[in-house]
Order: C-alpha cells, then sequence, then structure tokens
C-alpha cells in the first residue's frame, strides 16, 4: 500500500493557535513521524475567533458567513496558509513532496442534536494558497446523517495504541478545550465521547480574573482549595449521565459552572483549583459507562502539561497508571495535527473516519472535501 506524506493542521477549541504536523501514512499504520510546530494566535487574532463563536449562536445555516463570521474565516485561512509556508521553510520541505493537507479549521458552533456543525476555514483558498490539495469539512457528513461529528481522532489513536506496548484497555484522553476520551481493546472499532470540559473552562476563568491566557503549569490550581459541593453540583448536569456517544459545545457548559459552582465569586487560586478539579472529576465520571474500566491512560492535549490537573486524575482514576503522551514517546501537542495528516489520507482512500462506537452514526462512514489548487499541475495519484 503506498504511503503519503501529509501535513496536518488543528485549531483547536483553546484557541492557543494552529498546531501543524507532517506524518507518513498510508491511512493505516504510521510509518513515520516528522516536525511539528505551533503558530500562535495574537491577541487580536484570539479575539476576532472569539467574537466569531458569540455570533456564530443564531446561525442556523452551516454555511452561512455574515458579518465577524466571514471576517474571522479570511483570517483563519490566511494564517493557515502562512503557518503552513513557514513550517515548510523551516524545516527545508519542498511543497511538491506532500501529498495532502488535513484542515480541521475553526469550530465556531457544534449542536449535533440539530444536525448543525459549523468550521470556518476556506479549503480551496487554503489549497490555491499553499499549491498542496486539502481535505477539510471533516465532520459535516457525520452530522448530517445524524452523528455527533465528535470526537474524530480516535481511529488515528488506536493506529498509535496498535504500535505501543501498555496494559490494555487503553484509554487515550485528549484535553483540549473540551475533553474527550477514546477506549482501545483490542483490534476492533476504537469507542469514544466527549467527557466534559477540559481547559476551556480554566482558561476562560484566568482570562476573566487573571488576565492570563491559562492556568501556567496549574500554578494558580496547586495554590487553591477545591470547593468539592460546586464540584458535585456540576456533576448533576444531565450530560454526564447520558450514554455515549456524545458530544458537546465548547461553551456548553459555561453558563451551568456559572451557576453551579460561582467560581467569580471564589478567589482566583480556589476558582482555578475548583474548576480543574470539575475537569478531572467530569472525566472520572465517565469511567462506568466504558466497556471495561481502562489499565492505562494516555494524556494528550494541552491538560496533559497542567500538573495540577495530572495529579487530580492520577487521584481520581487510581489503581489505573496515567501518563502524559511524551512520556510513551508520543507528542502531546502534535496528536490532534497528526491525527488530521492521517484523516486526510482515509479520506482519500476512503476509508471510515467515524463509527457507531465514536459519533453514533448507523455505519462505519467517511468525510471531508477533497480540493485541488486551482491553476496549478499537481502531480498526485490518490
Amino acid at each position: 500500500m503506498r504511503t503519503y506524506r501529509a501535513i496536518g493542521l488543528m485549531s483547536g477549541t483553546s484557541m492557543d493557535g494552529i498546531d501543524v504536523a507532517a506524518i507518513e501514512t498510508d491511512g493505516e499504520t504510521v510509518s513515520r513521524f516528522g516536525p511539528s510546530a505551533l503558530h500562535p494566535y495574537a491577541e487580536n487574532e484570539v479575539a476576532l475567533l472569539r467574537a466569531a463563536v458569540d455570533a456564530a449562536v443564531g446561525l442556523t445555516d452551516r454555511k452561512q458567513r455574515p458579518g465577524v463570521i466571514g471576517q474571522a474565516e479570511r483570517m483563519v485561512t490566511a494564517l493557515h496558509a502562512g503557518a503552513v509556508r513557514g513550517f515548510l521553510d523551516a524545516h527545508g520541505i519542498d511543497p511538491a513532496s506532500i501529498d495532502v493537507i488535513g484542515f480541521h479549521g475553526q469550530t465556531i458552533l457544534h449542536r449535533p442534536e440539530a444536525r448543525l456543525t459549523a468550521q470556518i476555514g476556506d479549503g480551496q483558498a487554503l489549497a490555491d494558497e499553499t499549491g498542496i490539495p486539502v481535505v477539510y469539512d471533516l465532520r459535516a457528513e457525520d452530522v448530517a446523517v445524524g452523528g455527533q461529528g465528535a470526537p474524530l481522532v480516535p481511529v488515528y489513536h488506536r493506529a498509535l495504541v496498535n504500535m505501543l506496548d501498555r496494559p490494555r484497555p487503553v484509554a487515550v484522553l485528549n484535553i483540549g478545550g473540551v475533553a474527550n476520551v477514546t477506549f482501545i481493546d483490542g483490534a476492533g472499532d476504537p469507542w469514544a465521547c466527549d467527557t466534559g470540559p477540559g481547559n476551556a473552562l480554566i482558561d476562560d476563568f484566568m482570562r476573566a480574573r487573571a488576565g492570563a491566557s491559562r492556568d501556567e503549569n496549574g500554578g494558580a490550581g496547586a495554590r487553591g482549595k477545591v470547593d468539592d459541593g460546586a464540584v458535585a453540583r456540576v456533576l448533576a448536569h444531565p450530560f454526564f449521565a447520558l450514554k455515549p456517544p456524545k458530544s458537546l459545545d465548547r461553551n456548553a457548559f459555561r453558563e451551568w459552572v456559572a451557576e453551579q459552582a460561582a467560581v467569580s465569586e471564589m478567589k482566583v487560586e480556589d476558582g482555578a483549583a475548583t474548576l480543574t478539579a470539575i475537569t478531572a472529576a467530569t472525566i472520572a465520571a465517565v469511567v462506568p459507562q466504558l466497556p471495561k474500566a481502562p489499565r492505562t491512560w494516555i494524556v494528550c492535549g494541552g491538560g496533559a502539561s497542567n500538573p495540577t490537573l495530572m495529579r487530580m486524575l492520577r487521584e481520581r482514576l487510581s489503581p489505573a497508571s496515567v501518563e502524559a503522551a511524551d512520556a510513551v514517546g508520543w507528542s502531546a501537542d502534535a496528536i490532534e495535527a497528526q491525527a488530521f495528516a492521517y484523516l486526510a489520507v482515509r479520506s482519500m482512500r476512503g476509508l471510515p473516519i467515524t463509527f457507531p462506537t465514536t459519533t453514533g452514526v448507523a455505519a462505519p462512514m467517511t468525510g471531508g472535501v477533497l480540493v485541488e489548487p486551482r491553476g496549478r499541475k499537481v502531480k498526485k495519484s490518490f
């Protein structure tokens, strides 16, 4: 089977920047991990993205781009094109050697119960700007037929776990703005769902109360006292009783947590500690809903770099082992970008990227739209 050289692009719900990663894959196994990088967003760029998310609340058509949403899409596309060019230049990679770019775009709205999900980013314009074929819009088909459209990364997690010697079952936990888990036990389809808030609530709280983009190294949370009553009240939300598959919008718990935890009335340290405990507790709450209790947890995404969150997870998930992705030889920061490179190749090959056990879709299905650069010859055979 032919091996493809692919670049993946991911701009997550944490809105810290664009992750770029290269891998070589046939869409089933990974033969080589290439370099990776982060192209951070400036404050004014984050502000525009946040404004687009707020404006998207009123969308009824996923293709609508009114006002600030259209501005944000143009910015997202231009920044991703610049990130690709800078990445290729920095690593001396010939653009002609890249077979495809997997482009996630920026999620501004995710309401699968209404069969509505919207990711901004113009795939055709990105292909034109880079001269490389692009696969994008990877969630839409799943949501259109009643799936959750998320999480998308589990099939890549399975490929990684199959390369790893760890006690099974293995749970791969991705903590971005929203947290999601992939359960892997054997060679069958992966099993996955969103677990609840990840870093989003902590980040938003630190931005509002301390003028910081995040709780750096979990420092504020480590100094604070957890309000266990607030954690229990948040866990009473109906979402946590729902059986998987299930998925969330980034802001799904903002009002609920504000009401139940009242962190705005706490000292910064206590609020950070309580929100971190809420993330850990909601992750642990999914264990009874898994097919079996995992023996190994591998944590990736931004949450893996928060020692306070990792400590709380170890306490709540014991006796299972809890390791950061970097500790098992993976790149905690690059996994999602790598995944979209992998998904792009699977999409080109017509292989499934979502499954009944990950998004609730009726049958395994592929997804994504492949576009070629206009006006340029691309010598590819997919």
